[in-house]
């Protein structure tokens, strides 16, 4: 009997099958922590923010606007998220709905906001908008069901 050397159809399929369940179970995981690690850099953006809110009222003795009267307002570098790259995933704000008004901002109090961007990737992320406030206090709006504050602030 000669040598046969190859593969039958039947081991073709099979390892295209183990393939296709491996990359169903995978690619959906891998997603996952791809929108956690873009949930992370926004939540270093929210602390920096928050720090940046914290010279200011250091050097104004207030959150709300500066010595001269002006209304607060976070740089464009305040606010980018991510540090890097071009692709943003999430709107920094004053803000609930991270628009460029500050309804959050008292002469005492402040609280921030990091809004996904719906156009993103991030748009379908679980944990919402997530907040914090000048006392350090940390919260989520807009979450899918049974996703708590330490789900996606730890």
């Amino acid at each position: 009997m000669p040598d046969k050397k190859g593969f039958t159809l039947i081991e073709i399929i099979v390892a295209v099958a183990i393939v296709g369940i491996l990359a169903a179970i995978a690619y959906p995981s891998y997603q996952d922590s791809v929108r956690k690690s873009r949930r992370a850099d926004a939540k270093g953006v929210l602390l920096e923010a928050a720090q940046w809110m914290e010279r200011f009222f250091t050097e104004n003795n207030r959150y709300d606007q500066d010595k001269a009267g002006n209304a607060v307002v976070l740089s464009a570098a305040v606010q980018k998220s991510p540090k890097e790259g071009t692709t943003k995933y999430y709107n920094v704000s004053l803000k609930s709905d991270c628009s460029t008004a500050s309804d959050t901002v008292t002469a005492n109090t402040f609280t921030l906001y990091a809004c996904r961007i719906a156009t993103s990737p991030q748009a379908s992320d679980k944990c919402g908008t997530l907040s914090l406030t000048n006392t350090g206090a940390k919260s989520i709006s807009g979450a899918a069901t049974g996703v708590t504050v330490d789900d996606c602030w730890r």
